[in-house]
């Protein structure tokens, strides 16, 4: 039986991993190493400034800034990176810090009967496993407005389905959303020959604005600090004490969450964007079909109550991630089921050093953001996640072996790499 199985290899998973390896952990990580950054367009680039972009190990060795140093690439405040080189970072990290890496799939997890769990892979082999970590990334909670659900996927599509964007040449393609994903999205799509709209809930365009450096006086610095989410005083809160969030009622909690660290555009993309030329704005759609030549016909409606109607060959739905319960289908439905919420979007509460209200099942990334507030929802947070998850999980193997329930764990002499039998 694994002390620990980490569910998820992206920078959390990873994250977590290294952590427990460093503590001697008996572990597993199932997983393909960011599959979802591998999978993003390569025109896109990394949105967070590199130092606030680094993966979680013990001793801080493996940032982004060391590979970057073993590819001859500085990593500098104010130039953005493409998502290629910060999916093959991951892909670094891994292989210095993390071992036991399995990269099957994991389609669930319950309980044992014994008060662990047991993890079944892909093909069919179950583990168990005394604590387990939820680190499933943000696709299993991809949120598409309610009229296009449903639809096919030839019509509808949500942005993080995409890799490159080249095949939407000449077809005309509505982007929904005012967020870096649309914007950045419609821009591509615009530079690959498409003819290309934004329809957007809100009534303005946001852009960031170019980061101030980093040296730049006392005052300066003090009126408005440089965080991991952004310049601020409030962004400083949600990004260094997330462990004060998470004791505000759960109200506030919620309400911080859903308008905190709003939708907007990075500043470098701010110039591409302008080539899209149909940008409408206060708009939501309220109905959508498929007309007789196999187009999609979407009714809209503005803030003033007036409809109308545009006729688009696809909709890619850049609408953002709920982190609700429900959504984490790795689960077996009973788990889920009895696990506590928080909020009105159904996300699990999570109490201190992450875990769940089902003893030995702690949860990492966006589905702890509404307890722990807006940095969940990012990168950054994974090195604020890591240590104090595992920390957690050791708590919970001691007061188990305090129980007979056997040792925490064992020092690994090597990194291992595991994958699927061979069939």
């Amino acid at each position: 039986m694994y002390d620990l199985v980490i569910v998820g290899a992206g920078p959390y998973g990873l994250s977590v991993a290294a952590h427990a390896a460093a503590h001697g952990l008996n572990l597993r990580i199932f997983g393909r190493t960011m599959e979802s950054w591998h999978a993003m367009p390569s025109a896109m680039y990394l949105k967070s400034e590199p130092w606030a972009s680094h993966l979680s190990d013990p001793e801080g060795a493996y940032g982004l800034d060391a590979y970057a140093a073993t590819r001859g690439v500085r990593a500098e405040h104010g130039v953005p990176l493409p998502v290629g080189f910060f999916a093959a970072y991951g892909d670094w990290f891994a292989r210095q810090a993390v071992p036991a890496l399995d990269e099957r799939l994991v389609t669930s997890v319950s309980p044992d009967g014994d008060g662990g769990y047991a993890v079944t892979a892909e093909d069919g082999e179950t583990v168990r496993a005394r604590t387990v970590a939820l680190a499933v990334g943000v696709l299993p909670f991809m949120e598409v407005p309610g009229p296009l659900r449903g639809l096919p996927r030839r019509h509808v599509t949500h942005s993080s389905h995409h890799g490159e964007l080249d095949g939407f040449a000449g077809r005309d393609v509505t982007v929904i959303g005012a967020g870096q994903a649309a914007l950045e999205t419609a821009a591509i799509l615009t530079e690959q020959g498409a003819e290309v709209r934004i329809l957007a809930r809100a009534d303005r365009l946001n852009w960031n604005t170019v980061p101030p450096a980093l040296d730049r006086g006392a005052w300066r610095s003090l009126r408005a600090p440089h965080t991991g989410l952004g310049c601020g005083w409030q962004n400083k809160l949600y990004a260094d004490t997330p462990g004060i969030f998470r004791r505000l009622p759960a109200t506030t909690r919620e309400r911080i969450f859903d308008s905190a660290l709003g939708p907007a555009g990075a500043w470098w993309l701010r110039e591409r964007f302008a080539a899209v030329r149909d940008v409408r704005l206060g708009q939501r759609v309220s109905g959508a079909t498929v007309t007789a030549d196999d187009r999609l016909r979407l009714d809209v409606t503005g803030p003033d109550g007036a409809t109308g109607v545009v006729e688009t060959d696809h909709v890619i739905a850049a609408t953002g991630f709920v982190p609700s319960l429900d959504r984490a289908d790795v689960l077996a439905p009973g788990l889920r089921g009895e696990l506590r919420r928080v909020g009105a979007g159904g996300a699990p509460e999570v109490g201190a050093l992450f875990e769940s209200s089902r003893p030995g099942l702690f949860l990492a990334g966006l589905l702890t953001a509404p307890s722990y507030g807006p940095s969940m929802r990012f990168v950054f947070g994974a090195g604020y996640t890591a240590g104090r998850l595992v920390k957690g999980v050791r708590q919970r193997l001691r007061a188990g072996a305090g129980r007979g329930g056997g040792v925490i764990g064992r020092p690994r002499t090597g990194r291992e790499r595991v994958t699927a039998p061979a069939s």
